[in-house]
């Protein structure tokens, strides 16, 4: 490929994606043209089109524009996400245009800086929402990838100067060992993305190669426990970093964290939940290793508001608590509960569901009835295909019959507000990976007008 600086025009096959939608708005920035396309219209969509970047949502070669037909020097930028048979993309292929995937470009975005990589089957966004917003506010030279929006930011994208890249090291596909970090961090490595892996074991493989393009282990962090080698985090337990004096106070964990070279204390984080806290550590050491002051990591951390769609509060009120979450593995929603019920123990909690993806749900289903079985009320919807055709015999109704409930059922999402109005549970819990986040803005509305 030429060099970056040598290409002018790029087309973004799948712009709606969170990574590559964050790539166009870098490239416009930097001067480029940008077009792209994507199956359906969006918020993010029409965040690009009003910053000047042409999108659209019909899957035909005549509606590539005429310059880009005539100029094969454009860039393609893809993810494994797009359909085989999508006919632009096969279009761009056929007619030899230069094409690279998104992990790819990232790699040759990031390789001359100095690059924080956050990887790990959870926790990527929110680590790298945070470890950005310690960078931003410590004032270091940053550009920030990340795979949702950072509330503090309304965006994905964050760009304070060239010297130092975030990027979120994605295992799916393999796309991470496209990067070569400085500094790195692997917050979980559960079993996920078989359909790619095929076992639990070359999952691990790949996370172990990823490691050991640092180079140094003393710029890895690594959640305690996992077969990894570099630097521990725990929460309340012996690790490199390691967070003591733990307690909740008004809706935010206090503590003090001991690191290798130095101890904070009495650090506030307003986000729930251990996972999301183990986070922040690995925020904070990667922060320090990438040169931030000490003094500004206190301010910074307490000023972080969260990342949309990762326990995200909708409404608040004295008799309805309604929550967002993007948790799409039983791992994930494990942690949900364990945050929502720290912070409410006393409260009965109801939760809807959209599983992502027929293979997951196969690969999980047992863990996820098991996980789903701890909140007081389920709520089931169809699941949501993404890149997948059905797999026979695996419905949320299969999955619903192995929750262990009481009160648990499978609605069209079309049901949802009446389905939450008349829960007399005061906690709810909207979650899942796939559409159903395009339903929250109309549920929280009808619900806050009618509560």
């Amino acid at each position: 490929m030429n060099s970056l600086n040598n290409i002018q025009t790029l087309y973004f096959v799948g712009i709606g994606g969170i990574g590559m939608s964050a790539l166009a708005r870098y490239f416009k920035m930097q001067g480029k043209t940008v077009y792209g396309y994507d199956r359906a219209p969006s918020d993010l969509t029409d965040e690009l089109i009003s910053e000047g970047i042409p999108v659209i949502f019909v899957d035909s070669v005549s509606e590539i524009p005429a310059n880009i037909i005539a100029d094969k020097n454009t860039l393609v930028v893809y993810t494994p996400a797009v359909p085989k048979q999508n006919l632009i993309l096969n279009y761009f292929y056929l007619e030899g245009f230069t094409l690279i995937k998104r992990a790819e470009l990232l790699g040759e975005i990031s390789k001359n800086t100095l690059c924080l990589a956050v990887a790990g089957t959870h926790g990527k966004t929110t680590t790298s929402a945070i470890l950005a917003h310690l960078l931003v506010e410590c004032n270091m030279p940053i550009t920030a990838f990340l795979g949702g929006i950072a509330e503090n930011y309304n965006s994905n994208f964050i760009f304070k100067g060239g010297e130092i890249t975030v990027v979120e090291a994605d295992e799916f596909d393999r796309s991470f060992l496209h990067l070569r970090p400085d500094i790195a961090c692997v917050t979980t490595m559960d079993a996920d993305h078989l359909d790619i892996y095929g076992n639990e074991a070359e999952l691990e493989n790949a996370f172990r190669t990823f490691v050991r393009f640092v180079g140094n282990e003393e710029n890895v962090i690594i959640k305690k426990g996992l077969p990894l080698v570099g630097m521990t985090v725990g929460v309340e337990s012996f690790a490199d970093y390691q967070a003591q004096n733990l307690r909740v106070e008004e809706g935010a964990y206090h503590f003090d964290l001991k690191t290798p070279t130095t101890t904070f204390t009495n650090l506030v984080f307003y986000l729930p939940g251990r996972h999301n806290l183990s986070n922040a550590i690995m925020a904070i050491g990667m922060a320090m290793l990438a040169g931030a002051p000490k003094e500004c990591i206190p301010k910074a951390l307490a000023g972080f508001t969260g990342v949309k769609r990762r326990f995200s509060y909708k409404i608040r009120k004295e008799n309805l608590v309604l929550i967002d979450d993007y948790a799409h593995h039983p791992t994930e929603l494990d942690a949900l509960f364990q945050a929502v019920d720290e912070m409410y123990p006393d409260d009965r909690k109801q939760i809807v569901f959209q599983p992502h993806l027929f293979s997951r749900t196969l690969d999980f289903a047992e863990a996820f009835a098991e996980s789903l079985s701890q909140f007081d009320e389920v709520v089931l919807l169809d699941i949501y295909p993404a890149r997948e055709e059905p797999i026979e015999g695996v419905t949320s109704q299969w999955l619903l019959d192995q929750i262990k409930s009481d009160k648990k059922r499978l609605v069209f999402k079309v049901a949802l507000p009446e389905i939450l109005l008349k829960s007399t549970c005061r906690i709810k819990l909207i979650v899942g990976a796939g559409d159903i986040g395009a339903e929250v803005k109309r549920i929280t509305k009808i619900l806050d007008y009618e509560t």
